[in-house]
């Protein structure tokens, strides 16, 4: 019998480490390749006809080059941070990516404005030349950015200094978690591992850790806000700048996505946010209480789960994943076997759980803490979708890779969705069912009122930053009032100190890095329907949908692969009905028990 490692292999990547030679020949190479780039585009002159892009098809494809290789290098210094928060050469390396990432976004934002210079006329001629028809969606989009820009000197002035200031920040906020423990049962616990047993059974234990969490996140509450106050006071100066108004300009482009759908699919939710309060309340019914505590949300109800051991738990993924896509259940049985995994339980690591790519060795790895909980067996099906997302697209050119965090959520909800609807299904008796059905409630309640509770504080949180720092104090009082709105008052006791435990709301990709979450999660269940009724052709048709997420806009996506329009309410209506039938029959079937 096929058994799997735990921990990943990163020697077949890059041998060595943090200190791999391997690793200094290929970022020589990548610092050699930016300075070529540099000077292509240096060198480069908008062209006046469509007689002159030879130059421009050039720095296309060497552009495509240096994002493999920033892509690549990034991903491995991120597993090895990820892995042993302890590793100082690993954040060196970082530093060195963010520098060479900052040199790249110089040179790309150069050339995007002397995009701007090119008439009309040339670019759409210039866009049907073979060599580049099929990445006209992103050269358009890049272009168009672009003139939303400052002039290049101030654009490479703010790059250069996010390097030390903005990322540098977020780094920060890195630093300090990473050497974060809390002492549970006399064992010294990393944050990640603490959290973990806020799914406990025994309600004494989820409060003793939660109060401990709160008092480990407030007593550096002070650097904490620092940090988010920073970022996000830098990322409102360029705005200003810019002349951007809204704070959610730069989220919505990065998403490719409308401010209408957004609001549609928010108003929707807000529309079944009484049935979600109803459940809430039957939970606390049924653990003897009166009301719910924010750590008694993702308690376990009814029968409880048997743990899942690591290879268990693969073995489950990869049966639910040939049920519905025989080339995902292969890709995800070759991710176990190759040890593209890091999910040993041990302390040093760092909290959460990731997918990165290596495109130029066309790989990825999953990073997560595996302790056997049926969270974790959910939360490695969700990285494997992202995986499987990735993998079909190794073919495609580099620029067409690019997709958003909505429709990379959407894989990966997607994946999750399949292995609890396929546990839900071939449950064994109805206090197995209950438990199930309840396990997939509390996703819902996540999408819907935890994700929706961090983009409401984010919201608030950016227009009070607007005018000046804002207390430690005064953003647990904000994370407090969201979380109430957002939990339709159904909770006695909220997280105050969520926003300083939160990741998200200090990582400086792109901010409002929330409701992207939901996105996914109920986009998901429009394809999750329409899989159900087309069978075995659905494979395929997955795929190419997949493969066009990079390319296109989610509205566009979806227009073209499920022939709906997600600006309007019916879509999301759908999608949440869907949702409300798995809510409907826990609460029938607890009432029946």
């Amino acid at each position: 019998m096929k058994t799997y490692e735990m921990k990943w292999d990163l020697d077949s990547l890059f041998s060595g480490g943090s200190d791999s030679e391997a690793l200094q020949r290929y970022v020589k190479k990548t610092e050699d390749d930016v300075a070529h780039l540099e000077q292509l585009v240096q060198s480069f002159t908008a062209p006046k006809h469509i007689d002159q892009t030879k130059d421009f098809f050039e720095i296309v494809d060497h552009m495509q080059l240096v994002m493999k290789e920033l892509s690549e290098f990034g991903a491995f210094v991120g597993c090895l941070s990820a892995q042993d928060v302890k590793d100082h050469k690993a954040g060196q390396w970082q530093s060195k990516r963010t520098e060479m990432g900052a040199r790249f976004g110089n040179t790309a934002t150069a050339f995007e404005q002397k995009l701007v210079q090119v008439d009309d006329a040339t670019w759409q001629a210039l866009l049907k030349q073979p060599e580049v028809q099929e990445l006209s969606f992103v050269l358009n989009e890049k272009r168009d950015r672009a003139k939303d820009l400052l002039e290049l000197r101030q654009e490479t002035l703010m790059n250069d200094l996010a390097v030390d200031g903005y990322h540098g920040w977020g780094q920060m906020y890195d630093a300090l978690v990473g050497r974060m423990t809390i002492e549970v049962d006399g064992e010294e616990l990393s944050v990640g591992q603490a959290s973990n047993k806020l799914g406990s059974e025994d309600r004494t234990e989820r409060k003793e850790v939660f109060e401990k969490l709160q008092n480990a996140w407030g007593s550096h509450s002070d650097l904490f806000s620092e940090t988010l106050n920073h970022l996000s006071g830098f990322r409102l100066q360029m705005y200003k700048h810019r002349g951007w108004d809204s704070v959610l300009k730069e989220p919505l482009e990065y998403n490719r996505m409308s401010e209408k759908t957004l609001s549609a699919m928010w108003e929707t939710i807000n529309d079944y946010k009484h049935k979600y309060k109803k459940y809430l309340d039957k939970k606390a019914e049924m653990l003897g209480l009166l009301k719910l505590s924010f750590y008694d949300v993702e308690a376990p109800v009814g029968a409880s789960h048997q743990k899942m051991d690591y290879q268990e738990g693969a073995d489950f993924i990869v049966e639910q994943f040939q049920r519905f896509s025989p080339k995902m259940a292969s890709f995800a049985e070759m991710a176990f076997q190759n040890q593209w995994i890091e999910a040993e339980d041990r302390p040093g690591k760092r909290p959460g759980g990731f997918c990165t790519s290596f495109p130029d060795h066309e790989e990825t790895r999953i990073f997560m803490t595996y302790s056997g909980t049926p969270s974790n067996v959910a939360t490695l099906a969700h990285e494997l979708g992202h995986a499987y997302h990735q993998h079909v697209m190794n073919d495609m050119p580099m620029l067409n890779q690019g997709y958003a965090m909505n429709v990379a959520e959407t894989a990966s909800t997607l994946a999750e969705m399949i292995v609890a609807d396929a546990a839900v299904k071939h449950a064994e008796s109805d206090e197995e069912k209950l438990t199930l059905l309840e396990d997939k409630v509390q996703r819902s309640v996540a999408f819907f009122m935890n994700i929706h509770a961090r983009f409401l504080f984010e919201t608030r949180f950016y227009e009070e930053r607007k005018s000046g720092v804002v207390s430690a104090e005064r953003l647990n009082e904000l994370m407090v009032e969201a979380q109430r709105e957002a939990y339709a008052d159904s909770l006695d006791e909220y997280d105050s100190t969520f926003w300083a435990s939160k990741l998200h709301f200090h990582i400086t990709d792109v901010p409002f890095y929330n409701f992207p979450y939901t996105f996914g999660y109920l986009f998901s269940m429009g394809i999750y329907a329409r899989a159900m009724e087309s069978g075995e052709a659905f494979e395929d048709q997955y795929i190419s949908l997949l493969r066009d997420t990079g390319r296109m806009s989610v509205e566009d996506l979806a227009k073209k692969h499920l022939d709906v329009d997600i600006e309007e309410k019916q879509f999301w209506q759908d999608a949440l009905e869907l949702c409300a039938a798995d809510l409907d029959e826990f609460m029938d079937l607890a009432d029946k028990l």
